[in-house]
């Protein structure tokens, strides 16, 4: 798995695009295999060839998203759309680079740091912030970098591992503002601000954040080039000359006598002057003669030149002297050169290559020395990763899921989405007419490919099958025709005939509803003894599960070794990895009592029959799942304070702390998922969503695909 990297501006012109280039480079001298991930296009690049990362682009530049798209899908309150989205693209090719470098969007949109962070937790990257003393007075430096580490979850987010502080000692003007003006920048008409780099380093001593580089403004950086300042002006080539390498470092207007303009003509110096000034045309070339390497001429008001005087620059023009002419005046064409970009081009390969030289000697070297480490974060599966994943694999799948509560309004919303989406096939079970009408009501389009079955001309095929298998049990023809009547017994029947590959209920059935056809018909796996279930808990910053919440009332201690066991096989094949806490009032040997010697027993025994899984009990919940509280009450635990599966005494304390936890902190939580049966059958909580829904009908698609492969 790739380990990713995301760059965060803090404010607007950090020079992110720089930094960047540095980053890589400096991953690079470390032979490390990177790629660059633009997850959002926040500029006027339309396509990879005008792109100074080209070639580091984890994908191809029209595949990422464009910010018209992603305001319109915040708009809309899909944000869990838009992540899914990037997170797809994310793993287009990703497994094929040792190293991710992601670039976060601009602080210009509203919503940035909050996209910033979501992007940062959904592919589970290291965060970077960068920021620069353009915008923020040095006093103010240490609060803004705390402010910003704040709304990024605080010290307590492991995955924050420093801040980059470019543009040092950039350019102002008298009244102390940051100068952006063209011609004053590369004049040098500017004033420089004092502060050195040992006031920055004695400034960070006591930051919690480590300072990962500091940047001087540089102004070699910004030479460009001369046919860079023929596209801004849209100019007309009279002599091309070398103008596609020389450099310009200066900017001379030629308004005033001869004899001042003569001594303005240095090397690498664009010099500018009114095409109707033919002495000052020959002064310039003359100058070029004797050996002043001017970079170019531009002539403004566009008169044509007079041919004696082209003739007598003629040797000038041969030395590659690049001759442009404009159609605006003098004061007009400064102006323009006001609002020239001097942000690299794509195909200046020079600029590039020194800004990455320059920026990566900036880069601490203990930084650099630990990239070819482990990062120290653990690998947690955030939701919206775990939610891109079960879409994925489902999308792959192309099963069928049968719902028996057809003529349910959530439940028909949920089987537009998962056909739109291409998540599963859907079958409702219920009177086509009152499903039709519903979904007229409700403006939903049905004619996309949902299937709708009316039970009344299915039941009477399943029948003599029904009888077959609960003949034992005193089944007849006339108490099967009664059962089918339900339609959760008939889908469990279409089931068991292999006509679909799971089944979702529950949306307006008991849970015991859902369960009892399934155990009656499809039954138990051969090496389950009994079935159970779990939540998929998407916390904030990961995934976990809860098991049992929905099933056992009062399982033993064997039963619960049980469902620790199938909860953390569970887990492995959605990709998490189980670390199994046996939950109770009392953690270690601090207890006494039946329920935690219950807990004690079970935990041994699930080690004993699976020494491979990580399990760990009796845990407090708060041991089991914080860091610090880990510490004190289960120092040598490999599960506590990094718990991902979290296995619940009983069903009271289970379905209680999974309800308290999901309406309190407003998460949502998919399931509950069976374990344990023959075929994938999942039942709803009454409350669910149709997010709830839909992703449960993923993860019975995936089910099924694992029974399939005898890999569940």
């Amino acid at each position: 798995m790739s380990r990713a990297i995301i760059i965060i501006p803090t404010c607007n012109n950090v020079g992110l695009n720089s930094v960047c280039l540095g980053v890589i480079r400096v991953i690079e001298q470390k032979n490390i295999n990177i790629k660059f991930f633009r997850p959002i296009i926040q500029d006027d690049i339309l396509n990879q060839s005008n792109d100074i990362f080209s070639k580091y682009s984890l994908i191809p530049l029209e595949k990422s998203l464009k910010i018209t798209i992603v305001e319109s899908l915040l708009s809309a309150n899909r944000k869990d759309i838009l992540i899914e989205e990037i997170i797809d693209r994310y793993h287009f090719t990703s497994n094929t680079a040792e190293m991710v470098l992601i670039q976060g969007i601009s602080t210009k949109y509203q919503f940035s740091i909050a996209l910033n962070y979501e992007i940062a937790k959904a592919l589970n990257a290291e965060i970077i912030f960068v920021m620069s003393t353009e915008n923020i007075s040095v006093s103010k430096i240490k609060d803004h970098i705390k402010l910003t580490q704040n709304n990024f979850g605080g010290i307590k987010n492991k995955n924050i591992i420093g801040v980059i502080i470019n543009k040092i000692n950039i350019p102002t003007n008298k009244s102390n503002y940051i100068y952006y003006y063209t011609s004053e920048v590369l004049n040098n008409t500017f004033q420089i601000n004092k502060k050195n780099h040992v006031n920055f380093k004695k400034l960070f001593l006591d930051n919690s954040l480590p300072v990962l580089g500091l940047i001087p403004w540089s102004r070699d950086l910004i030479t460009i080039r001369a046919v860079d300042i023929y596209h801004h002006l849209s100019a007309k080539i009279i002599n091309e000359g070398d103008m596609k390498i020389r450099r310009i470092k200066h900017i001379t207007f030629c308004i005033y006598s001869l004899s001042d303009i003569v001594k303005n003509l240095h090397s690498e110096t664009l010099v500018i002057t009114s095409a109707d000034r033919p002495e000052v045309i020959i002064a310039i070339c003359l100058a070029v003669m004797n050996g002043v390497k001017i970079s170019a001429i531009l002539l403004t008001g566009n008169y044509k030149i007079n041919n004696h005087i082209s003739k007598l620059c003629e040797n000038a023009f041969k030395t590659g002297l690049p001759v442009f002419l404009v159609t605006t005046n003098i004061w007009q064409t400064y102006h323009k050169l006001q609002v020239f970009d001097i942000k690299i081009p794509f195909d200046d390969t020079y600029r590039i290559k020194k800004t990455q030289e320059y920026i990566a000697s900036f880069i601490h070297s203990n930084w650099i020395k630990s990239l070819t480490l482990s990062p120290k974060y653990i690998d947690y599966l955030s939701p919206p990763a775990f939610r891109y994943k079960l879409t994925s694999l489902a999308r792959k799948a192309k099963k069928c899921i049968v719902l028996p509560e057809g003529n349910e309004l959530r439940i028909i919303k949920a089987a537009v989405i998962c056909t739109e989406r291409k998540i599963a096939s859907c079958i409702l079970l219920g009177c086509p007419y009152e499903i039709r009408k519903i979904a007229l009501t409700q403006n939903i389009n049905l004619n996309i490919g949902i299937k709708i079955i009316n039970p009344v001309t299915i039941r009477e095929k399943y029948i003599s099958r029904l009888v077959e298998l609960r003949k034992n049990k005193g089944m007849t023809m006339l108490i099967a025709k009664k059962q089918l009547e339900d339609n959760i017994v008939l889908g469990t029947m279409m089931l068991e005939n292999n006509e679909v590959d799971g089944l979702v209920s529950g949306a307006i059935h008991t849970t015991a509803d859902t369960i009892k056809p399934s155990l009656q018909i499809i039954k138990t796996t051969s090496n389950n003894s009994l079935v159970s279930s779990i939540f998929f808990m998407l916390l904030p910053e990961q995934v976990v599960i809860y098991g049992d919440c929905a099933i056992n009332p009062n399982p033993t201690p064997i039963q619960l070794a049980e469902i620790a066991i199938q909860s953390a096989d569970s887990a492995k094949a959605f990709g998490i990895d189980p670390r199994v806490a046996m939950i109770s009032y009392s953690t270690g040997n601090s207890g006494k009592g039946n329920d935690v010697d219950k807990v004690r027993e079970a935990t041994l025994i699930a080690q004993k029959k699976r020494p491979d899984l990580v399990i760990d009990g009796p845990l407090q919940y708060d041991a089991a799942i914080t860091e610090d509280v880990a510490k004190s009450k289960a120092p040598n635990s490999k599960v506590a304070g990094r718990a991902t599966v979290f296995i619940f005494p009983d069903l009271n304390t289970g379905n209680t702390t999974y309800k308290a936890v999901q309406r309190s902190a407003n998460l949502m939580s998919i399931g509950p998922m069976l374990q344990g049966i023959s075929k994938p059958v999942n039942d709803l909580s009454r409350g669910a969503s149709v997010d709830d829904i839909i992703y449960t009908i993923a993860l019975t698609v995936i089910q099924s695909l694992q029974k399939q492969k005898n890999k569940y």
